[in-house]
C-alpha cells in the first residue's frame, strides 16, 4: 500500500507571521555554514519565501522604510561575504544601528576559537576583537543610498560581553568625537590603516569599505528585515535576514 503523501500548505496560504515564523526556523543556526552552501540554500530553499513576503511588503514604498529600521536590528542570516572575513564572529554580538540622523553601524565581536572548551576556560584572560563599520544613509530619487565613512576597531576583555547598551555607547561616543570630520568628509581615503588585521584580509576589507552597493529592503517591518544588496552590478546579490533586538 503505497502511504499518502504528505500535503504541504502552499506558502501563498499562510500568514505573513507564519512565513516570518517558517523563514526564522529554516535559517536557525545555519549563518556559520561555508559561503556557497548559503548562497545554494537561499537560491533553493529561501527564494520562494522571500518572493512571498516581498509580494506581501508592508512598506513598499522606500521613504516610508526609514522610521521603520531605526533601531537596534542583529542579522541572524547572510550571503554577504564581508560579514566573515575577519574570524570568530559572535552572532549574538553583531549589530546593525540605525540612528534618525542618517548614520549607520554594523558591530560585531570576533572571538576566534570562542567555541573551544580550553578558550572558554581561559576566556577571562583573553582578548576580543570589536569591530565597527560606520556609514551614512539617505534615500535619493526613491532609493536607499548607503555609504560607508570609517571603520573602527578595538581589542576588549573578552569575558566582558558586547551588549547593545555598549554597542550604542560606543557608535555614539565614536560619532560624537568625529563628528566635523564626517560633516566634512568629501572623498574617503584610498588605503585603510588597520591595526590587528592581516594584509590579505585587509584587501579585501578595503574592496568592500570602497564600495557603494546597491540596497533594497525585499521585506520590512517592525521585527523583521530581509534586505538585498549588490556591491557591483555584475556581481551575485547577496540576502541578509535581520531581527530586531531594539
Amino acid at each position: 500500500m503505497v502511504a499518502n503523501a504528505i500535503q504541504v500548505k502552499p506558502l501563498s496560504q499562510l500568514t505573513t507571521e507564519e512565513l516570518k515564523a517558517e523563514l526564522l526556523t529554516l535559517v536557525r543556526d545555519r549563518d556559520t555554514e561555508p559561503l556557497n552552501q548559503k548562497v545554494a540554500y537561499a537560491k533553493n530553499e529561501l527564494a520562494p519565501y522571500f518572493e512571498e513576503l516581498q509580494q506581501r511588503n508592508p512598506h513598499p514604498a522606500v521613504e516610508s522604510q526609514v522610521p521603520i529600521v531605526l533601531g537596534v536590528w542583529t542579522p541572524v542570516w547572510s550571503t554577504i561575504p564581508f560579514h566573515d572575513v575577519l574570524p570568530g564572529r559572535l552572532h549574538d554580538c553583531s549589530y546593525q544601528i540605525f540612528l534618525e540622523n542618517g548614520y549607520y553601524a554594523n558591530i560585531a565581536r570576533y572571538a576566534p576559537g570562542s567555541k573551544s572548551k580550553l578558550i572558554e576556560k581561559l576566556s577571562p584572560i583573553l582578548a576580543a576583537y570589536d569591530f565597527m563599520v560606520m556609514q551614512k544613509f539617505e534615500i535619493r530619487e526613491g532609493e536607499w543610498f548607503i555609504q560607508n565613512i570609517a571603520i573602527n576597531q578595538t581589542l576588549r576583555w573578552r569575558a566582558i560581553p558586547l551588549t547593545i547598551e555598549k554597542a550604542e555607547a560606543w557608535f555614539h561616543k565614536v560619532l560624537e568625537s568625529r563628528w566635523d570630520e564626517f560633516t566634512q568628509k568629501t572623498a574617503l581615503p584610498q588605503q585603510l590603516k588597520l591595526n590587528n588585521v592581516d594584509k590579505t584580509t585587509l584587501k579585501k576589507l578595503e574592496k568592500t569599505y570602497h564600495a557603494t552597493p546597491k540596497f533594497e529592503h525585499v521585506y520590512v517591518d517592525e521585527t523583521l528585515r530581509i534586505v538585498k544588496t549588490q556591491r557591483e552590478a555584475k556581481q551575485r546579490p547577496s540576502y541578509t535576514i535581520a531581527v530586531r533586538r531594539k
